[in-house]
């Protein structure tokens, strides 16, 4: 899996940036959801898929919840920065089922469904999409600074 995951890296990361704010929201609920739902549904059959998924889960979630965005409530971190944060939990998403000892097991294969996933939504999302903006499009951060 790893060798598709960097080959989707590659091919991502030379297309064009087509994922704005909203849409990249809207994904980074459905991957978290994902996470969370799969920690339930594995953990009578392996505890060690099921933490691992709900460790994924929470920090997509405290990704999200963190972050200056559509969907964000703590506003703590920009965009670029929320960028960041997702291409290092691809990698950890990748990594965790050796880490965890069940790479041989069937619950694996989500896993690597996932960091491929995070992968390409990570090369095809524009995250200088704020900073590349005229400032009726940038969100507001605090209360608006006054003119003098």
């Amino acid at each position: 899996m790893p060798v598709l995951q960097k080959s989707v890296q590659m091919v991502a990361g030379r297309l064009p940036k087509i994922i704005g704010p909203n849409t990249h929201a809207l994904l980074d609920y459905a991957v978290a959801g994902s996470f969370l739902l799969m920690g339930a549904i594995f953990w009578r059959r392996n505890k060690r898929a099921a933490l691992s998924s709900l460790l994924c889960g929470g920090a997509a979630a405290a990704n999200i919840l963190l972050t200056d965005y559509p969907g964000g409530a703590l506003k703590a971190i920009s965009y670029q920065q929320h960028g960041s944060v997702d291409a290092g939990l691809a990698a950890a998403t990748a990594a965790l089922p050796g880490l965890m000892g069940f790479a041989e097991e069937p619950e694996a294969r989500f896993f690597g469904f996932e960091a491929v996933a995070e992968t390409a939504l990570v090369g095809l999302t524009d995250y200088e999409y704020y900073e590349d903006a005229p400032k009726s499009r940038r969100p507001r951060r605090s209360a608006p600074e006054e003119s003098a």
